[in-house]
């Protein structure tokens, strides 16, 4: 996807603030942070949206989930959100799946 700021991201075409990476995922601080931590946990595959997740990705979305706790430890958070927008009525901006990982403030619940 030549217009998806993620993949772009993902690309090294545009600088963020990179948390970690792997063979699978790239993590960074989210722009707009809705939180005192706000990291987007981004698949290296371009998948639009959770609503468009297969069973071939089972071991991709296992594996975005997986790093939340290392991820939200390494952040200093003892308690976090984790977060899935799915489509333009679920919240979703950005078409390109992504996990949202919010702490270090009390949290309202939902």
């Amino acid at each position: 996807m030549t217009d998806c700021i993620f993949c772009k991201i993902i690309q090294k075409q545009i600088p963020t603030d990179l948390i970690f990476e792997d063979e699978h995922i790239v993590v960074f601080k989210d722009i707009h942070p809705k939180a005192r931590v706000h990291l987007l946990i981004v698949s290296k595959k371009h998948i639009k949206s959770l609503a468009e997740v297969s069973e071939k990705e089972a071991a991709l979305i296992s594996h975005m989930l997986l790093a939340v706790p290392s991820l939200a430890k390494a952040a200093g958070l003892q308690g976090f959100r984790t977060v899935i927008n799915t489509g333009r009525e679920g919240g979703q901006i950005i078409d390109h799946l992504h996990f949202h990982l919010l702490g270090g403030d009390h949290l309202p619940g939902m």
